[in-house]
């Protein structure tokens, strides 16, 4: 038996939700209300139906993970009398209370608003998710997917699933280099330095000789190439034959050009979806296919070693670069505009993803394997 991953990838979701609910986390102060009295407000006076339907959307998948993972808990299988309509309501109440903390605390921004509107939406948004989750259970979609499951994947596929899955969410945020996540160097030496000011440690951080140059085009298709050959290579240390890989490593790197359009859409506007497209971006699409491709009949335990390789190529190579200015605005018009919400759903991932590879394929490879080595 195979473990859900419901579980984990509704943990990721609510760390996300108290993110994107509790951003930009400065300016907090008191304003001598009870954190309580927003329950009874009026109906707020400025509303707009893309906040409804965020409010909505954002907390359906939320519900449906949660209620999935509580459909699987063997507890309320043996003690409900019928587990799947406890499993939806504990996820509603589960899915409420995050709201509810949410608003509360939101009492203590200044740059946020307390809603019972917005809490009587996300409670919505939760319930939706729940009866879809239960309402699928029923009809036998969820099972399909776990038979589907098995034929597909080793039983110790969960934690490889749940990266997957986040990997085109992690897509969506603008990223200086096409498939290129994890570049976080430069900001993470601003910010230390930043942190660091007029600080006797200040000194103690090594200072660069020379200023970060531009990616020459052949680096940047190595990046695109390593960026659709990773994914690739994750899948298939779960995968079970090579004929499955091989229709993965299509899917992937399709996905992959799809996702990385719609966040130029999003952040450039939909007539230049595909102005990213240039010819290096298009041979390193191609290379990275090949490179899956000649990897289709190679063990788990060897495409771990090749992916952990890659890993280490990619983010060296990524981290030399700088992110021009015409990025950093775009990133600007992210963060303060109205993907403001968005923003910690995406931002976050783009740049931890490839990390959390990293520690999951060191953890897998130390740990003997306990499925046949090599694809069917």
């Amino acid at each position: 038996m195979h473990k859900t991953s419901a579980w984990p990838l509704a943990g990721a979701y609510a760390v996300l939700i108290v993110y994107a609910s509790l951003y930009p986390f400065t300016g907090w102060r008191d304003q001598e209300i009870a954190p309580w009295e927003f329950l009874v407000a009026h109906w707020p006076k400025y509303w707009t139906w893309f906040d409804v339907v965020a409010n909505v959307l954002g907390y359906i998948p939320l519900g449906f993970l949660l209620a999935l993972s509580f459909m699987r808990r063997a507890q309320v299988r043996y003690f409900a009398r019928h587990p799947n309509v406890a499993a939806t309501a504990i996820a509603f109440l589960a899915g409420t209370a995050l709201s509810l903390c949410m608003e509360t605390l939101q009492n203590y921004l200044p740059s946020r608003v307390a809603s019972n509107v917005d809490l009587g939406l996300n409670a919505a948004g939760t319930l939706v998710g729940a009866v879809l989750a239960c309402v699928l259970e029923r009809a036998g979609a969820i099972a399909h997917w776990s038979r589907f499951r098995d034929r597909w994947f080793i039983s110790e596929a969960r934690g490889a699933l749940v990266l997957l899955a986040l990997w085109p969410p992690a897509l969506l945020f603008p990223a200086a280099v096409p498939l290129g996540l994890g570049q976080v160097l430069e900001r993470l030496e601003n910010g230390l330095a930043e942190w660091l000011q007029a600080t006797p440690f200040l000194e103690w951080m090594p200072i660069r000789e020379v200023e970060l140059q531009p990616l020459v085009p052949a680096a940047e298709l190595l990046c695109v190439a390593l960026g659709a050959f990773i994914p690739c290579l994750l899948g298939y240390t779960v995968l079970r034959s090579v004929g499955r890989r091989a229709l993965f490593a299509v899917g992937t790197v399709v996905l992959g050009v799809a996702v990385t359009a719609l966040s130029a859409a999003l952040s450039w506007g939909p007539s230049h979806a595909w102005a990213w497209l240039s010819l290096p971006v298009r041979m390193g699409l191609l290379f990275g296919l090949l490179l899956a491709l000649l990897m289709l009949a190679v063990p788990r335990r060897g495409c771990a070693a090749m992916l952990l390789i890659a890993l280490v190529v990619h983010l060296s190579v990524l981290n030399q670069a700088p992110a021009s200015a015409y990025f950093s605005d775009t990133l600007q018009a992210w963060e303060q505009g109205r993907f403001i919400r968005f923003n910690g759903l995406a931002q976050w991932l783009g740049w931890l993803w490839p990390y959390a590879v990293l520690v999951y394929v060191l953890l897998r490879v130390s740990r003997p394997d306990r499925t046949p080595t090599m694809p069917a």
